[in-house]
């Protein structure tokens, strides 16, 4: 496995080999690598000659400094796992490498998609996900980029911002990977204690009920039935539960049957938040 910290060189040989047809796939990710981000991974191995895989905590996408300090950083280990599946390319720029000296976000319009669920609660979030986003494929170029399901709302966004800008890549959007007992993967799950990661797998347990309940019950009784589940929990606290368009991500209104739903969670465990979605059926 080829590891770069300088993007010109990384841009050079990621361009020598575009000039013998190889195809690039890329799975941007901010390192705590788990079973998920493999899994990316290897969809990516499927169809690509080469995976280019990047680690960089981006400061810009966080709202809280101590969420940032405490974000978990894991990068020897994350080393050996990549290597240990055969990854072609590491990319881990500092943060000097991505801004310079201008620690800013760039200012985004994403037709309305950054002002749903996470943007009411994360300000200025997914300017700073833009940023570093668009700034990696001006870099890596590839033909393809992998993003996990479990940032429905972020994984929408990049399809909306490679549509503006017209870059050449193709987004794939590959299913949550959960652990056995239903928990969205996420590097924040290290840092639960063992009362908050036994609880965790509760948000799973009432997503699930509530897909099963929209089926039948229109979405404000689904919405105040799982406002109810967390209301005296010990250890979760629901910061949101919101049912919307999967298009759009604007909170469904009436229900059609034409339209795609999805379910959508943010969840305070202590002081580390957990999010997860569901694709809704109608009928």
């Amino acid at each position: 496995m080829k590891i770069f910290s300088d993007k010109n060189l990384l841009k050079s040989f990621l361009e020598a080999n575009k000039q013998k047809n190889k195809t690039i796939g890329f799975v941007p990710t901010m390192g705590a690598l788990h079973h998920g981000h493999l899994f990316l991974i290897e969809q990516a191995k499927k169809k690509n000659d080469i995976v280019v895989v990047s680690i960089f905590v981006n400061p810009t996408q966080f709202n809280s400094k101590e969420d940032l300090e405490n974000y978990p950083k894991t990068l020897e280990s994350d080393v050996e796992m990549l290597k240990n599946i055969h990854c072609d390319v590491l990319f881990v720029p500092s943060v000097e490498e991505i801004y310079h000296e201008n620690i800013v976000s760039e200012k985004f319009d994403f037709d309305g998609l950054e002002h749903q669920m996470e943007g009411k609660f994360r300000e200025g979030h997914f300017d700073g996900v833009g940023t570093i986003v668009k700034t990696l494929f001006e870099i890596v170029a590839p033909n393809n980029a992998y993003f996990g399901e479990k940032d429905f709302q972020q994984l929408q966004i990049v399809k909306k911002l490679v549509k503006k800008y017209t870059f050449a890549i193709s987004i794939k959007g590959c299913a949550i990977f959960r652990e056995k007992d239903g928990l969205a993967m996420s590097s924040r799950n290290a840092r639960l204690n063992i009362e908050q990661r036994k609880a965790a797998p509760f948000i799973y347990k009432v997503l699930k009920k509530a897909k099963k309940m929209f089926l039948t019950e229109n979405h404000d009784f689904v919405t105040n039935w799982v406002e109810n589940q967390f209301e005296n929990h010990p250890l979760l606290k629901l910061e949101y539960f919101t049912i919307a368009e999967e298009k759009t991500l604007e909170t469904i209104k009436i229900k059609e049957f034409n339209k795609k739903y999805r379910a959508f969670i943010a969840v305070f465990a202590g002081n580390i938040r957990l999010i997860d979605n569901l694709q809704l059926r109608n009928s």
